[in-house]
């Protein structure tokens, strides 16, 4: 899988994704990152992109017609016109049922904001999705196309060293990660449950599920709504006091 990031600040894209799991995966040739450079593309001699904004306001806006030759040289690259990406607050939260979405392209273009944003015209021309990462302001896109680069690429076959691992975490299926341990047993006088020890995959696969619907109950009750829970389940947190019926 291919990302291209749009950015004013590239070698801040490279330093990121530089590192950890996404950087052996780019090593190993899972995925590629290509940071691409707005400011090459613009036709002012002192390398400008952005002027001020019609209407008056604060601050400035970042110019269409860079971003636009810009995005025309990554689209020429490709071969084809991908799924373009723009980083915004002004959007729907990105979450795990966007990521494994966006894991089936072949091609993403991420394009990262600036100053007080983009003119609206290049916007309406390239863009297919607005993402946000979170209801509050940062200084750039860069940040949040690093986010949505690292899950994305955690549902690319590859990318991780154990292949389950992906869909066994947080949110894969509408439930909260159960609790994990791991040496010593014992800590500062806490043990690690009886259940994990056995040796008994079933009872240690319903111990996680329950832990898993307890969590979820305590810290993001919201999510259960969606979770597709069985009758088991419900009955189990009816016993903890979250009413299911419909549910």
């Amino acid at each position: 899988m291919n990302f291209y990031v749009m950015t004013l600040f590239p070698e801040l894209i490279t330093q990121i994704v530089s590192s950890s799991i996404i950087g052996r995966a780019i090593k190993s040739g899972v995925i590629s990152v290509t940071p691409v450079n707005i400011r090459d593309y613009t036709t002012e001699k002192h390398g400008k992109v952005d002027d001020y904004p019609y209407g008056g306001g604060a601050g400035m806006l970042m110019q269409a017609q860079p971003v636009y030759d810009c995005w025309k040289s990554v689209v020429e690259r490709i071969g084809y016109t991908p799924r373009t990406i723009y980083l915004t607050p002004q959007a729907g939260v990105f979450g795990q049922k966007m990521a494994r979405e966006f894991a089936q392209e072949k091609d993403l273009v991420l394009l990262c904001g600036h100053y007080e944003g983009i003119d609206e015209r290049v916007l309406q021309k390239i863009v297919t999705d607005y993402v946000s990462i979170g209801d509050y302001v940062l200084t750039g896109g860069e940040l949040p196309a690093a986010v949505l680069i690292d899950a994305i690429s955690r549902m690319v076959p590859g990318t991780l060293s154990n292949e389950d691992s992906g869909e066994e975490e947080s949110f894969s299926g509408s439930l909260l990660e159960y609790p994990q341990y791991t040496r010593p047993e014992e800590w500062m006088g806490e043990k690690v449950p009886d259940v994990l020890l056995s040796g008994h995959h079933a009872n240690v696969e319903k111990w996680r599920h329950q832990k898993a619907l307890e969590r979820t109950l305590e810290r993001r009750p919201e999510l259960l709504d969606n979770a597709g829970l069985s009758d088991a389940d419900k009955e189990i947190l009816r016993k903890l006091g979250k009413n299911t019926d419909e549910a």
